[in-house]
């Protein structure tokens, strides 16, 4: 961890939030355009292509035309958190960006200042990270619970349960990178991972986390807190003009600040990929070229968030739910076990190179066996009266098999086969 951390004037300080809030709002503009212009490709469609070069400024057209649109609060909402509910969503999304490194130690131009390309760390950094984004689905769940409406209920309390359960996953993929680098300081992470990217010896790690950040992000197939079809729009329904453009920037947001995090832990941080960094003695990780590496790393798991939302179907909550809890965490627990006994008996000399590889065989080989063998399921009781919600046999009645209580006033004939 760098010594100027804490010891810089305060310009520097101010020059370099700025920097990293101007960075946030033209990256977040170009995600959705890239967003839309992508799954257009997908669809076969065109498309933004009217405002400016490419319909670049049709992001900027959509965030004025919310800005400027009709300002609607419902009788039933609790006005001063309903209000600071967006705005509790929005500011964790920046804050974490307070940790991420962009790149190494630069000369500010025209001064002689030297300066980190990143606001400041801390030994418990990735901690900081998780702490304040975990902060924003308060903003979510008080959305949800001041407009006044049950669908937005439903859709907060759904965030809620979604959010605890797969950070849970989320956090756990952090321990073997923490056990790796020996440190939790992002900046540390980055420079343990000089020689060799983190997401080659803790590929389970980064899967993990990949499929933790999509559902921490309430994305597709994971967005049941904003599922239309069930809930209309959510935790947001009841919002409208610059309040639900604050949520709408709150969610791209964090989906570059897990997409950062992903490059920090797993990716080599701002370093240039493998082969490139050896290129004139290290010449394209000085200087301001990091910047382009990092921000291309977390382009593409922006990609990755716009495929899953073009070809993947929103999945059923219950199996979401069972999902995070009963894969992610054991597969977690499991695989952290596991690293800390390889690192041990490595340390120890216990384990050689060819020892790991062919476990490592051995457990792939079980995990794809284990991926075949078809999920019992418990059979169906059978009802055995019209009052314990019978269900009509098949082939008989309206129902034809199809579960039907009867209502108060009617009961079930099975030998008619007729409600009476």
């Amino acid at each position: 961890m760098s010594e100027l951390f804490g010891n810089e004037p305060l310009w520097v300080v101010a020059l370099k939030a700025l920097l990293v809030f101007v960075i946030l709002v033209v990256y977040t503009l170009f995600n959705i355009w890239f967003e839309r212009r992508v799954v257009a490709r997908m669809q076969h469609r065109v498309g933004p292509n009217v405002h400016g070069p490419f319909g670049l400024l049709q992001s900027l057209a959509d965030g004025v035309k919310l800005a400027l649109k009709e300002d609607i609060v419902v009788k039933a909402a609790d006005k001063v958190v309903y209000v600071l509910a967006p705005i509790l969503a929005t500011i964790p999304a920046f804050l974490a960006w307070a940790v991420i490194p962009f790149g190494p130690e630069v000369r500010i131009p025209f001064t002689d200042t030297v300066t980190p390309l990143q606001l400041t760390d801390m030994p418990v950094a990735v901690l900081y990270v998780l702490a304040v984004t975990s902060i924003g689905v308060y903003g979510i769940v008080l959305a949800g619970w001041s407009s006044g409406s049950t669908y937005s209920l439903l859709g907060g309390l759904r965030s809620s349960a979604q959010v605890i359960s797969y950070e849970v996953a989320m956090g756990l993929s952090f321990v073997t990178v923490f056990i790796y680098a020996g440190s939790m300081s992002t900046s540390e992470i980055v420079a343990a991972q000089e020689d060799l990217w983190f997401f080659v010896p803790l590929l389970p790690s980064f899967i993990i986390y990949i499929i933790a950040m999509v559902g921490e992000t309430n994305r597709a197939p994971f967005d049941l807190p904003e599922a239309e079809g069930e809930l209309v729009g959510g935790f947001h329904t009841e919002y409208s003009s610059l309040k639900f453009a604050l949520f709408f920037l709150a969610e791209y947001i964090n989906m570059v600040t897990v997409s950062a995090l992903a490059t920090t832990l797993f990716l080599g941080g701002w370093r240039a990929p493998f082969g490139l960094g050896q290129i004139n003695d290290g010449m394209l990780n000085e200087g301001y070229w990091p910047v382009l590496w990092f921000l291309g790393k977390t382009l593409g798991f922006i990609f990755l968030f716009i495929w899953l939302r073009g070809t993947l179907p929103r999945m059923r909550y219950d199996q979401f739910m069972a999902f995070g809890w009963k894969v992610l965490i054991p597969i977690s627990l499991a695989w952290i076990v596991a690293v800390i006994i390889v690192r041990k008996g490595m340390t120890d000399g216990t384990f050689d190179r060819q020892t790991l590889f062919v476990a490592a065989g051995v457990a792939a080989v079980v995990l794809l066996i284990s991926l075949f063998i078809p999920e019992r399921k418990k059979p169906e009781p059978v009802p055995t009266s019209a009052t314990d919600g019978a269900t009509a046999p098949e082939g008989e009645g309206p129902a034809a098999g199809y579960p039907t209580p009867p209502m108060p006033e009617q009961s079930w004939n099975r030998k008619e086969g007729v409600r009476r």
